[in-house]
């Protein structure tokens, strides 16, 4: 199953340049759009993009929440979530990102690791396979374009630097999209840093040697396609198309491939916000899109008909505010999530070798990455606790206790007037004077 995922990956080469353009660059008349792609169509904002006094705000709310990180997460998650929702201006995304994965407590907790790792020579194995995968990412980006540029030569050196960190998982062909868009925003070490993060905490188990968390999902997919879209869920059995048809290359590369580069920020910025459960969402949505309409489903009676449709959305029902409304409108929580995972791990079915896999819970996102580092942190005593001193005040002259009087049932004015019998002259009480006063206190 990892072979021939793994080998979709690699046939799929659609995106590369021709070997003209790899050896000698772009054409010069060609320019780069605003997220630096060659001939992109990015280059002035598109419909619906936020004027530029309202992504000024933004800004200025993410300096101060990132400012106060610590305090923003145990007291405002809440708006972080909703921030990321509107999506992380682009000046602050490489601020921000690390942040929100936890990549940056990781990276001043093991400092020099990343440099060790990069320094060392790698696995030839490894560094062979790399090295054939490094013109496949975004070849018309500019930092990707030359093959001694320092975009492939980081994306070599981070890649690396993950087989060596985890070994026994080593390489897989869906991380290359992955760590180019870090690297398009981050230098290589809070890249690698980030790139540790996705994929042990939020897809633990998508790209190690036998991908048990990726077959996990795609029938989860497929069970919430048959509760939330039951029409679009009979076609695609008709037509035979499963799950790991087409959902590894929307999970394993994040949607790098699937969607509009600036739809896939937006993206991300809530991916690493809320956790996977945005990945579910948007390809609930894509289906809707693509196959929600009688009409859609009529033109697609095949399988290669129906795989078509779903690479093949128009680009302007893709566009990032209005395909961001759609994601985040999908009635999918977490919970549900958990629920059907839980479901669909039951139904595994069960081999001759020994149990179905057992795939690592992940984290739900920012917040629950902050509170496992924060317990991390506590548990492990990175800051010694500074002693305080506390100034007791002398203890007091032991009491009788005072008993409350019972005037249940009566009133204070009760008391003083309805006294049966002679009246009794009450002994004087004695006053404290201030210097007895002094005298017991201190």
């Amino acid at each position: 199953m990892a072979q021939t995922l793994g080998e979709d990956l690699v046939q799929d080469d659609s995106s590369s340049l021709g070997s003209d353009s790899e050896l000698n660059g772009p054409s010069p008349y060609r320019q780069a759009d605003r997220y630096g792609f060659i001939g992109g169509s990015s280059a002035e904002p598109g419909p619906g993009r936020p004027p530029a006094d309202l992504i000024r705000q933004r800004e200025m709310k993410w300096v101060d929440m990132t400012s106060h990180w610590g305090k923003t997460m145990s007291r405002r998650y809440k708006k972080v979530k909703m921030q990321c929702r509107k999506g992380i201006p682009s000046a602050l995304r490489a601020r921000c990102w690390p942040l929100l994965c936890g990549a940056r407590v990781c990276q001043q907790n093991s400092p020099g690791t990343y440099q060790e790792l990069a320094d060392a020579p790698g696995d030839p194995q490894w560094m062979e396979t790399i090295s054939r995968d490094l013109h496949r990412q975004f070849p018309l980006h500019e930092m990707f374009v030359s093959p001694q540029g320092h975009g492939q030569q980081g994306l070599l050196q981070v890649l690396k630097a993950y087989t060596l960190f985890r070994p026994e998982q080593g390489y897989c062909q869906a991380q290359g999209p992955v760590a180019a868009v870090l690297l398009m925003h981050l230098p290589p070490e809070e890249a690698f840093w980030c790139l540790v993060q996705i994929c042990e905490l939020y897809l633990p188990g998508y790209y190690g040697p036998h991908m048990e968390a990726v077959r996990l999902d795609a029938e989860v997919f497929a069970a919430l396609l048959r509760r939330l879209l039951p029409r679009v869920h009979r076609h695609l059995q008709r037509a035979g198309a499963g799950p790991l048809l087409y959902l590894p290359e929307w999970f394993l590369c994040l949607f790098t491939r699937a969607l509009p580069f600036p739809t896939v920020l937006r993206v991300w910025d809530a991916f690493l916000s809320e956790g996977a459960k945005v990945l579910f969402r948007v390809g609930l949505t894509l289906m809707r899109l693509a196959l929600g309409t009688a009409e859609q489903r009529r033109a697609c009676p095949g399988l290669l008909e129906t795989l078509g449709a779903l690479r093949a959305i128009p680009p302007s029902r893709l566009q990032e505010e209005g395909f961001m409304a759609q994601v985040h409108s999908v009635a999918l929580s977490e919970r549900d999530l958990q629920r059907e995972i839980r479901v669909q791990l039951a139904q595994l079915p069960r081999s001759s070798a020994g149990p179905p896999p057992q795939p690592r819970a992940r984290l739900p996102g920012a917040r629950a990455i902050f509170e496992a580092q924060q317990l991390a942190g506590a548990r492990g005593g990175a800051k010694p606790e500074v002693p305080r001193i506390v100034v007791e005040p002398p203890e007091e002259e032991s009491r009788p206790p005072r008993r409350k009087p019972q005037t249940r049932g009566k009133t204070f004015h009760g008391l003083l007037t309805r006294a049966r019998g002679p009246s009794v002259e009450a002994a004087p009480r004695a006053h404290r004077s201030s210097a007895s006063f002094l005298d017991t206190r201190f």
